[in-house]
């Protein structure tokens, strides 16, 4: 099956080398200090710059100021900016104007509420990613390896831009969660780590492998 699948929160040159040998499409660099897998942009740049020709490199970021945008964008060759944080849809569109990149609009789902987010994002966001709401008091908005309801995505059919499923998935998983919610793309980080913020070449390829199983 045609799964296209990203590993976020990459820190050394060798998880690059592991995503890229194990088939993934998408490789996310965490500009966050809060999270055991920030990058300060010279890393982001060597590790992006490490990266072959067809993988798509995506700068998460959590309500940044546009000064350390700004300086993510020119300093990186980037493919996509993730927007993890509160933005709005209209920030969303002012940033996709200003910067000129596709952007991805993450969206935190615990309930059948929160779907109704879904349709303000896809006016403005060139892709969603459907993850887990972190809970409350939580320092990371994503990459705590927590799963919600995926039975609120099944047999969804108002989708009109593409979308990633995150939250919880691990090769254990992933195939479960992709045939119940029908994603086409997937998205993983703390479930291919040795240790937070380290990750592991075997779970990277594992993972890959099982999505697509």
């Amino acid at each position: 099956m045609d799964i296209r699948v990203k590993i976020c929160g990459l820190t050394r040159p060798e998880d690059v080398a592991a995503v890229a040998a194990a088939g993934a499409q998408y490789a996310g660099f965490v500009f966050f200090p809060k999270s055991p897998r920030n990058v300060s942009v010279p890393t982001a740049r060597a590790l992006a710059l490490a990266a072959p020709v067809g993988l798509a490199k995506v700068a998460l970021v959590v309500d940044a100021e546009e000064t350390l945008l700004d300086q993510i964008v020119e300093d990186v060759p980037l493919d996509m900016l993730q927007l993890h944080g509160h933005e709005s849809p209209e920030h969303v569109a002012h940033l996709r104007a200003r910067y000129g990149l596709p952007v991805m609009k993450a969206i935190g789902v615990a309930g059948a509420d929160d779907m109704a987010q879904i349709a303000l994002y896809e006016e403005v966001a060139d892709q969603l990613l459907i993850d887990a709401k972190p809970p409350k008091g939580a320092d990371l908005p994503g990459g705590n390896g927590l799963s919600f309801d995926w039975r609120l995505l099944s047999g969804r059919k108002y989708w009109r831009k593409p979308w990633m499923l995150a939250g919880g998935l691990t090769a254990a998983n992933v195939a479960a969660a992709v045939r119940m919610t029908g994603a086409r793309q997937v998205d993983v980080s703390s479930g291919v780590e040795s240790a937070a913020g380290v990750k592991d070449a075997g779970k990277i390829a594992d993972f890959v492998r099982a999505a697509r199983d």
